[in-house]
């Protein structure tokens, strides 16, 4: 008796990489076993598991040679083989491991939306700067390739999906009514199920599978992983546990997080050492799995010290810390802040304990927002908090909803937080050559360059990275805003209405250097030695249709 071949939904996807290890992680349409071989001669296979009828694998592969461009194939096997027809043979990509004393580009952007590339979507929404990379990749020498790519945040949305994907669930709403849907999440994600299909339309297209497959990648959540605002205050949070359809909706956004995301940001011994990942690998029943990452899901939401999102990846002389700035809020009036005390202990060991001479913050929100805004966020926090009476209290609450004022600058204990951090850092006997916030979620991108004003950073360079949208444009009036978020009289006006707030100067200073840009793209930063640089490459499309990337700006990070 022949059996269907089984075949890859989705992947596979490249995910962690170092010196000598390497993950691999895909979906399946079925069970099987997934084996990932080397043209170095290493090999890892794994067994699918599989949730809500979704089968999952990451393959870990060890012992690879430093330094070495891999050429990797896929194989998959049905579980109950009888011969050449339960096998399918796909080839996977090519990995490049890496080398301690290599230079270390690091691609990265945020808010990127999975519509089609027909020409109505093209119109609205503009080139694809993650597929303008996959081109490029593509016709480059793997010497030329990124080391890293980071995704910022907004890998997927949520609460406002493509029109492809809208018309699928209100065919899936319409074919099973749900009362406790109603017409507010009618074209909004809702469940795991539906979570799927964003993964599939976002990574699974033809114009970025090819960059997936050979580029590894970090990814870190953002509001509309879940839902735009998410954790803005507890006001917020409030409201939308009022909701009958909240519960199910942490649940499909966590638990798929985690599968999608979240484990392929861990190495090989921390996937060893995941608890979760152990139960479920170890359930006997997908109705068990499922109830694992069920209880998982809500407990990660109501306690967020019960879960950790960020992580840590060390490549050669630099040390990238991802940073949870969503889940891991609290959101007490009285102690507002971006990272609760757990969080922030270990963030805090994680930059203290390193000699990396680059130390790199990924944060989907920007540390340092354009001047302006970062008044307006501070002033904000500080009305909201009855700086001016309890009845302006209310006005900032509100405002804080309504324009978005949810940015570090915002959560004003952890903003200085995080300079009391970086002094520290900078008072090294041997400081390291810098300290970068690589950021998303604005919608514009920048660059800004800071100096400490009570302590000289002559061997640190301070910068502040934004770069937001892969594909997801702002609207044309806020663009406005931005630019003038710059401009001298508007800051001064702005900081002097904080001012007035109570908020106090803090030993900081910073100005763009570069930007705001508005367009797709992409930013690549460049680490080699002490040396750092950045280049700006923004979206086009070729009069093929094809997604390009032109180069925007690059300049030179230095103290």
């Amino acid at each position: 008796m022949s059996i269907e071949s089984p075949a890859l939904v989705l992947g596979p996807i490249l995910r962690f990489v170092d010196s000598t290890r390497a993950t691999v992680w895909v979906e399946t349409d079925r069970e099987c076993a997934v084996e990932v071989s080397t043209s170095t001669g290493q090999s890892g296979m794994e067994q699918t598991w599989d949730v809500h009828d979704h089968h999952y694998a990451v393959i870990q592969l060890r012992g690879l040679p430093a330094g070495t461009l891999i050429d990797y194939t896929v194989t998959l096997t049905a579980a109950a083989d009888v011969g050449e027809a339960g096998v399918t043979v796909r080839s996977g990509g090519r990995l490049h491991t890496a080398a301690d004393d290599a230079p270390l580009t690091v691609a990265f952007g945020s808010c990127r939306r999975g519509d089609t590339y027909d020409d109505e979507s093209l119109k609205a929404i503009g080139a694809d700067g993650l597929a303008g990379l996959a081109r490029r990749v593509a016709d480059q020498g793997p010497d030329e390739w990124p080391q890293l790519l980071l995704l910022l945040g907004d890998q997927v949305y949520a609460d406002d999906p493509s029109p492809e994907i809208k018309a699928l669930l209100r065919e899936r709403r319409a074919a099973r009514p749900d009362p406790e849907l109603g017409e507010e999440v009618l074209e909004e994600i809702c469940d795991f199920e539906e979570y799927t299909w964003l993964y599939r339309e976002s990574w699974g297209v033809d114009e970025v599978n090819g960059l997936m497959a050979s580029i590894p990648s970090c990814m870190i959540l953002d509001d509309h992983d879940l839902r735009d605002d998410w954790n803005s205050s507890l006001d917020w949070r409030k409201t939308m546990e009022q909701k009958s359809w909240w519960r199910r909706r942490v649940i499909g956004a966590f638990s798929s997080y985690y599968i999608y995301q979240h484990l392929g940001n861990l190495s090989p011994d921390e996937l060893g050492k995941d608890a979760l990942y152990a139960k479920i690998r170890a359930a006997a029943t997908s109705d068990e799995r499922e109830k694992l990452l069920s209880d998982f899901a809500l407990l990660a939401d109501s306690e967020p010290e019960s879960a950790r999102w960020s992580y840590v990846r060390d490549l050669g002389n630099t040390r990238i810390i991802m940073i949870d700035s969503r889940c891991s809020r609290d959101l007490d009036p009285e102690r507002r802040a971006m990272l609760d005390d757990v969080e922030w202990k270990w963030l805090s060991e994680r930059a203290t304990e390193t000699s990396a001479r680059h130390i790199v913050f990924g944060t989907s929100l920007p540390y340092l927002m354009l001047p302006a805004l970062h008044h307006l966020e501070q002033w904000n926090e500080a009305v909201a908090q009855g700086a001016w009476g309890r009845r302006f209290a209310k006005v900032g609450e509100k405002l804080r909803l309504e324009l978005d004022l949810e940015h570090w600058a915002a959560f004003g204990n952890s903003f200085r937080d995080m300079l009391g951090l970086v002094d520290e850092l900078v008072d090294h006997a041997r400081p390291p050559a810098s300290i970068l916030w690589l950021s998303g979620d604005v919608h514009c991108s920048y660059v800004a360059q800071a100096d400490l004003t009570d302590r000289g950073t002559e061997r640190t360079a301070l910068y502040q990275l934004t770069m937001s949208p892969f594909r997801n444009p702002l609207e044309r009036p806020i663009r406005v805003v931005n630019r003038v978020a710059i401009r001298k009289p508007i800051v001064k006006f702005m900081r002097f209405l904080s001012r007035r707030a109570g908020v106090g100067d803090v030993p900081i200073t910073w100005q763009a250097q570069a930007g705001p840009w508005f367009d797709n793209g992409v930013m690549s930063l460049r680490l080699n030695g002490d040396q750092a640089s950045v280049q700006i490459d923004h979206a086009s499309t070729g009069a093929d249709g094809t997604q390009l990337l032109t180069r925007t700006h690059e300049m030179e990070l230095t103290p």
